[in-house]
């Protein structure tokens, strides 16, 4: 069971109608999540010796030895699938979850920090080099990249502490992942394709995307990928957000020697570090959506999936999603599902997420109606809570005014972990296993 509160999530519901449509949304995102496992989706890729992927194909067996490292907090079962595929000669996985572990002797797992890097994490990116370093020209390196590789694979060009304070100051911005993805590759000597040129040997690199749109440069922060942007960049960004005097002076003194050209920039399309590096997005918040599109078929609705690149201000995206529900000409039994990654502008000193937010700030708006509606994190953590995301449906509102829970209160203090605590109503999972950003489904 994905959901380790299912029953009360159903339960909540005030009527059997709406308990039957929270039932009908857990089945859908419980499908979404199955799709996108890490096991699965890399073993799959395996015939014997062979990789093999829609437009070519690899024979693993013509290396000399095989060595495999991974990052990320689907590593582990994209680790495991390839030890049980092939022949792995050594191999080292950063992962956040401490209870994580790989069947391999020659596989060690390390614990990192997130959503902010530590000690962990540089000590898992030192033994990850050490490792690629002694690769010869004719092995090959499976390299597994997934959400949350940012803060896992760490090697910092500032302190830890400044690192630290950065990323949090913009994750409280509003920032965009794409953003503060490339603060951290110019903050970085791993980030931005500057793996790549750690090896002699062949890359493969499986990913797992966390971003929207997919951009090989961003996820994990694209540590084997060519990088398009630059210092410049870097530097625009912290301004945007008002941040370049808030930040610490090692960062800018980082920021400004490379804008000058003191520094090396990350590196770009052309390089020869590249020549043999192959890149392979093998699962994504496509396939999540479409298998709850499917899933939601079978439940007998009509489903559309809006679009996989929702991006903005979380509170007032699901204001647009219920509106355009409301709007749409299925008026009966109507599945819309989205996917994307909002963002949240943090004003307040709650608990909560993107998640969280989103389905709070349209409490008021489903009042009184039959639509329900989620949002879920499908790596099964969102924001600084414990929580996946939450549901609620046409009577929440009433429920929470019995509580005297007051929706713009918790909104104002960034607090929808609690509001959904008191409801009962908050998505817990743990940690999936696997990340493809969020899902959110509207039934009516």
């Amino acid at each position: 069971m994905l959901f380790t509160n299912y029953d009360a999530l159903i339960l909540n519901g005030s009527t059997p109608f709406l308990q039957q449509k929270r039932k009908d949304i857990l089945e859908m995102l419980t499908a979404a999540v199955e799709a996108v496992q890490p096991y699965r989706v890399v073993k799959d890729l395996f015939h014997g010796s062979q990789l093999v992927f829609p437009s070519e194909s690899f024979d693993l067996a013509s290396f000399d030895h095989l060595y495999l490292v991974g990052f990320g907090k689907a590593s582990v079962g994209m680790a495991q699938a390839v030890c049980d595929a092939v022949k792995v000669t050594k191999g080292v996985v950063i992962t956040n979850d401490p209870k994580a572990r790989v069947t391999h002797e020659a596989v060690e797992v390390l614990v990192g920090g997130h959503p902010l890097p530590n000690e962990g994490s540089i000590r898992g990116t030192e033994k990850i080099l050490t490792l690629l370093q002694d690769c010869g020209e004719n092995d090959a390196v499976i390299v597994l990249i997934s959400g949350g590789g940012s803060s896992l694979f760490c090697k910092p060009r500032v302190p830890l502490p400044d690192l630290q304070s950065t990323i949090t100051l913009l994750m409280r911005s509003g920032a965009t992942i794409d953003e503060v993805n490339t603060i951290r590759k110019h903050l970085s000597l791993v980030k931005g394709g500057q793996l790549a040129q750690q090896t002699k040997a062949v890359i493969f690199s499986l990913i797992i995307s966390d971003v929207v749109h997919d951009l090989i440069s961003s996820i994990a922060s694209g540590p084997t990928s060519p990088d398009p942007t630059t210092y410049t960049d870097a530097e625009e960004i912290l301004r945007r957000y008002q941040l370049w005097g808030k930040v610490s002076a090692a960062v800018r003194m980082i920021i400004e020697d490379g804008r000058k050209g003191h520094l090396p920039e990350t590196l770009k399309t052309g390089n020869p570090a590249f020549e043999n590096v192959f890149h392979f997005i093998i699962a994504n918040n496509e396939q999540a959506c479409q298998a709850a599109v499917k899933k939601a078929g079978e439940l007998g609705y009509d489903a559309k999936l809006i679009t996989t690149s929702m991006t903005g201000e979380a509170k007032t995206l699901g204001r647009y999603l219920v509106d355009r529900a409301k709007n749409s000409l299925v008026k009966e039994h109507a599945a819309f599902i989205t996917g994307g990654e909002p963002t949240v502008t943090v004003r307040g000193n709650g608990i909560g997420g993107r998640n969280q937010e989103l389905v709070l700030g349209c409490v008021k708006d489903i009042a009184g109606s039959d639509i329900v509606l989620a949002s879920f994190a499908t790596d099964g953590l969102d924001g600084n809570s414990d929580a996946a995301g939450a549901i609620a449906d046409g009577c929440s509102l009433a429920r929470a005014q019995k509580k005297h829970l007051l929706p713009s209160r918790f909104l104002q203090d960034n607090d929808s972990y609690v509001f959904f605590q008191v409801l009962g109503d908050f998505l817990h999972t743990g940690p999936t296993g696997t990340n493809v950003m969020d899902i959110q489904i509207i039934l009516q």
